[in-house]
């Protein structure tokens, strides 16, 4: 197996194995869309900006310890410590209060690597798209306002890894906040 073929491996074993562990859950948007779609998407995002495989493999398990019964052992084992270390940097902490949990997110992003804060910044980018082109369902538009303005916090503390994906932020927000007005 040469080197590229030994890439397109390693990616399409992430995603498989995120398919798998989020295989029941689904976003909160009125058609129920699959939660995969949400991995899938971030780790799009930043294989365009021709970031390492590690980032593009830890985008596509993100999620996965957070929301699934996934340990952190699966992901080591599967995807080795690189990887589980950019999954943990960017897992939140369940076991908090949401409002802690949040506060914690705007407190320690600064304090990320560099591939870790690219990943938190095209899961806002999603995110930010997703309040208004596919809204949870029973989300007012205070409530998207409220996560817009905590988004914008998490991000600022994201800034100066990467001008493109932070312009595509601005741009997401900016289209969030007009559409939402």
């Amino acid at each position: 197996m040469n080197l590229k073929e030994f890439l397109i491996k390693r990616i399409t074993a992430a995603a498989l194995f995120a398919a798998m562990k989020h295989r029941d859950q689904r976003r909160k948007d009125a058609e129920q869309s699959p939660y995969i779609n949400h991995p899938l998407q971030v780790a799009d995002f930043l294989a365009s900006e021709g970031v390492d495989e590690e980032v593009v493999l830890a985008a596509l398990l993100h999620d996965t310890i957070e929301d699934t019964n996934t340990s952190p052992a699966e992901i080591e084992s599967a995807f080795g410590p690189d990887v589980l270390a950019l999954v943990l940097e960017v897992t939140d902490d369940k076991s908090l209060q949401k409002v802690d949990r949040k506060r914690l997110q705007i407190e320690n992003t600064p304090k990320k690597s560099a591939n870790a804060k690219m990943i938190k910044l095209a899961d806002k980018i999603c995110n930010v798209r997703d309040i208004t082109a596919a809204s949870p369902v029973g989300w007012a538009q205070d409530r998207k306002n409220e996560y817009l303005d905590w988004a914008q916090k998490v991000i600022s503390g994201c800034r100066g890894v990467n001008e493109s994906l932070e312009a595509k932020f601005d741009s997401e927000i900016s289209a969030a906040r007009a559409r939402i007005a």
